[in-house]
């Protein structure tokens, strides 16, 4: 029976703790973030994975630190062989990475040593690159600089935004998770270093990035706000108002960078806004204050007009 202690916190960690239960690996506890306020009413929520946890009784801790000797003393009360860490969300000290006899592993949501750091799957969109994956490696002291075991890759495809990598990254993750410690149990994995030449760091995405800036290429936007939909999301103002951008093409069209040169308000519905190069074809779009809307709806409410300058 193997005995795994698990770190993680979203959605894309409750995932691959899901289909680690479903293989059998042994969980003997999971170490998560402390509950929080979430919505309107500010009711303390508990993070997905200490909910997933609960419902297959694995124990939860949600330690503040992990440097000090309560939880030297939880490693001890469990006596990990391995630690799992997906998207935790702190960083282990070295005591913590060296406890277990058969190391410290991390899924990282990037084809390493590429877009190490805080926003890897948001990067490599909003970057315009073709493909992305998941790397299991084991863990060192830097930044995602540990050596590689797996990789498993996949494509980018035109129409993927952050959502769609989320949710394809969080099942080939938990896939390959699985095989991989499975083959370090046998003695079968990989150790391969990482070329650090090759490396590029993906910073955490700022509300700067994405404001969208009219004077861009159109295929150069395409890839921007589908890496930060549907969270953050993209935005212009239009007439002093924020206006979020949840689904766009790229098209053919000239103009002022930001004006609407095409609109209509048939159906779904679109409006076309010339950019540096091209134009972008907006078909999903959220007002300030409103939902979701149809690029259609927004036409026939009158809230845009051919000729207004998106900025």
């Amino acid at each position: 029976m193997k005995n795994i202690m698990f770190m993680g916190t979203p959605e894309i960690s409750a995932t691959c703790l899901s289909r680690l239960i479903e293989d059998g690996h042994g969980i003997c506890a999971v170490i998560t973030r402390e509950d929080k306020p979430r919505g309107r009413g500010n009711v303390m929520t508990p993070t997905p994975v200490k909910t997933l946890a609960m419902e297959h009784g694995i124990p939860v801790h949600t330690p503040a630190t992990l440097r000090d000797e309560a939880f030297a003393a939880l490693l001890d009360t469990y006596k990990p062989e391995i630690i799992v860490v997906v998207a935790y969300g702190k960083i282990l000290p070295l005591n913590v990475i060296e406890y277990p006899k058969y190391g410290c592993v991390n899924l990282h949501v990037s084809l390493l040593p590429k877009y190490r750091g805080a926003a890897p799957m948001q990067r490599a969109i909003m970057e315009g690159e073709q493909e992305t994956g998941v790397t299991v490696m084991y863990m060192a002291e830097g930044l995602d600089t540990g050596d590689i075991i797996s990789v498993e890759k996949f494509p980018i495809l035109p129409e993927d935004d952050f959502e769609a990598i989320h949710d394809r990254s969080a099942e080939v993750g938990g896939k390959l998770l699985s095989e991989t410690i499975e083959k370090i149990y046998l003695g079968t994995a990989d150790r391969i270093k990482q070329d650090d030449s090759l490396a590029c760091y993906a910073k955490k995405v700022e509300k700067e990035d994405c404001k969208v800036d009219f004077t861009l290429p159109a295929a150069r936007l395409d890839c921007i706000i589908r890496g930060v939909t549907p969270i953050p999301g993209a935005f212009a103002y239009l007439n002093g108002k924020m206006l979020k951008i949840n689904k766009a093409t790229v098209v053919s069209g000239k103009g002022r960078p930001g004006e609407v040169i095409d609109l209509s308000d048939k159906g779904d519905g679109f409006v076309t806004v010339a950019c540096g190069e091209g134009a972008l074809k907006i078909t999903l779009l959220i007002p300030e204050g409103k939902g979701k809307m149809s690029a259609g709806a927004f036409v026939r409410g009158r809230k845009i007009a051919l000729g207004d300058i998106l900025e």
